[in-house]
C-alpha cells in the first residue's frame, strides 16, 4: 500500500492503492482542476483496515501543516463508509466514487456519495500519469464478483467496461505524447467487455490495441484474475511481443480448501495450469501473484501449501497481505487469527518471495534485456524485473544490455545502449 503527493496548481492529490485509483486521481486533476485551488483531496483505499488508516493519519497531519486548506476524500474508503471521514473535524468534504467533475466544488452538500451499486463508477479517461515514465488506461471499473475477504465491489460496484474505441484513442494519445509503453488497469481486467455490445473479450481489445497503434512499442496488463486466460489473449501472448511476457495473478491462496472459504473461482490446480499454458507459448514469461496470509480458519498445513505454491510455481514478483477483517463481509464473520500469526505468516511469505525473486533474476544473468527507463540508474525490463544500470538515459526511454549480476533484488545490466 503506498501513497504519493502530486500537485495540480494550487492543489494536491494523495493516493493511496491500487494503480486504477493512481489513474483515478489524475482524472481528478484534469477533470476537475478548477475546484480544486487551495485543496488536497486524499483518494482512499478500502482493501485493509491499514490502508483506511494510513489514509486517516495522513488527513490529521495535511490540517496541522495546512490548516487554511480545504480537505477533501474520496475514493473507495470514502464510498464505503463515508460517515466515518465525515465524523473527522479536520475534513471539509467527502465524495463518492460514483461522482461527477462538478461534484468537488465548494458549494453543495458536505457529503456527496451516492449508491455505487445503482450508478456505478466509470473508468476514469486520463491523458497520462503526471511524472510517470509509464501510463495507465483504465479499461473497466468495479467487479461482479464476491470474494468473501474483499469489500472493493462496495467501493466500485459492479463491472462497467469502457468502450475499445475509447480505449484505443487514449492509447494513440499516449503514444503522441511520447510514452513508450501503456499498462491496462481496472478492478478485474478479464470481466471486460462483458457488458458491452457483441460481449468482446481481453484479448479482442489487446489485439485491436496492437493493431490500430502500431506506434506503441510496449503493452503491458496489470492485474488479472487466475481463473481464466480468453483464446484470443493466449493467441496474443503467443505472438505480440509487443505484449509484455508479464502477468500478475489474483491468486490469494495455494490451498484449495482456503481457495473455496475465499469464493475463489480457481483451484491450486488451476492456477498452476494456467501458468503452465502461457509458458508454453511463452517461455519468457514471468509471473507476480497477490497472496494473502492469515486467511480466517487457514491452518499451518494450508499455509504450507501457499508456501510450496511459490516455489512449484516459479512466481518472481509476490504482493503479501496479512489478512484484514473488512467489516460486511463474508470471512470478517468467520473464526479470526491473532494479528501476531497472522503478520508471522506474512513475513514467512514475504520471505519465500524474495528467495523466489532472487531466484527468478539469477536465471536472467547473462541474457540480454529491453528495459523502460524509470529514474536515474533504474529501469524495468519486459519481464517486469528491476534493472539497475550506471550512466545517462532519459526517464520513459528504452534502453537494451545484458545482465551482468544482480543483487537479489535488482538486475545489473553493463554496456547497454539506447533501444
Amino acid at each position: 500500500m503506498t501513497a504519493g503527493l502530486a500537485p495540480t496548481g494550487d492543489a494536491q492529490v494523495v493516493t493511496f492503492g491500487c494503480r486504477l485509483n493512481a489513474a483515478q486521481s489524475q482524472a481528478i486533476r484534469e477533470e476537475a482542476s478548477q475546484d480544486l485551488a487551495g485543496a488536497v483531496v486524499f483518494n482512499t483505499c478500502a482493501v485493509t483496515a491499514e490502508a483506511v488508516r494510513q489514509a486517516r493519519q495522513a488527513i490529521r497531519k495535511a490540517r496541522r501543516e495546512q490548516p487554511e486548506a480545504r480537505l477533501i476524500v474520496t475514493g473507495c474508503a470514502a464510498q464505503i463508509d463515508p460517515g466515518m471521514f465525515a465524523a473527522m473535524p479536520e475534513v471539509d468534504l467527502v465524495v463518492g466514487n460514483a461522482r461527477a467533475a462538478d461534484a468537488f466544488a465548494l458549494a453543495g452538500a458536505r457529503v456527496r456519495v451516492s449508491d455505487i451499486m445503482t450508478e456505478g463508477a466509470a473508468a476514469p479517461k486520463v491523458s497520462g500519469l503526471a511524472g510517470r515514465s509509464r501510463a495507465y488506461v483504465a479499461i473497466q471499473n468495479g467487479c461482479d464478483h464476491r470474494c468473501t475477504f474483499c469489500v472493493i465491489p462496495f467501493g466500485r460496484g459492479n463491472s462497467r467496461s469502457q468502450p475499445a474505441s475509447t480505449i484505443v484513442e487514449q492509447t494513440r494519445g499516449l503514444v503522441e505524447r511520447g510514452y513508450r509503453e501503456v499498462v491496462l488497469t481496472g478492478v478485474d481486467l478479464t470481466s471486460w467487455g462483458a457488458d458491452l455490445d457483441g460481449s468482446p473479450t481481453l484479448g479482442d481489445l489487446v489485439g485491436q490495441i496492437l493493431t490500430e497503434v502500431p506506434g506503441l512499442p510496449r503493452l503491458r496488463l496489470s492485474s488479472i484474475d487466475a481463473a481464466e486466460i480468453d483464446t484470443a489473449l493466449m493467441a496474443q501472448i503467443a505472438s505480440a511481443p509487443r505484449l509484455m511476457p508479464h502477468l500478475h495473478l489474483s491468486v490469494q491462496s495455494g490451498d484449495d480448501l482456503i481457495l473455496k472459504r475465499m469464493k475463489r473461482r480457481h483451484s491450486r490446480a488451476d492456477a498452476l495450469e494456467l501458468m503452465a499454458a502461457v509458458r508454453r507459448v511463452r517461455p519468457d514469461a514471468a509471473f507476480g501473484a497477490d497472496l494473502i496470509a492469515g486467511f480466517p480458519t487457514e491452518t499451518e498445513a494450508a499455509f504450507e501449501n501457499t508456501l510450496a505454491f511459490v516455489e512449484e510455481a516459479g512466481l518472481a514478483f509476490l504482493h503479501v497481505f496479512p489478512y484484514s477483517p473488512r467489516p460486511g463481509t463474508p470471512a470478517a464473520r468467520m473464526p479470526q487469527h491473532p494479528a501476531e500469526l497472522t503478520h508471522a505468516r506474512a513475513r514467512r511469505l514475504r520471505a519465500a518471495g524474495d528467495a523466489a525473486l532472487a531466484r527468478h533474476i539469477e536465471g536472467r544473468v547473462g541474457e540480454r534485456v529491453s528495459a523502460l527507463v524509470e529514474k536515474p540508474g533504474h529501469a524495468r525490463a519486459e519481464d517486469f524485473t528491476e534493472v539497475a544500470f550506471e550512466g545517462e538515459a532519459r526517464s520513459g526511454s528504452l534502453i537494451a544490455g545484458v545482465v551482468a549480476s544482480h543483487d537479489g533484488r535488482r538486475a545489473r545490466l553493463e554496456a547497454w545502449r539506447a533501444a
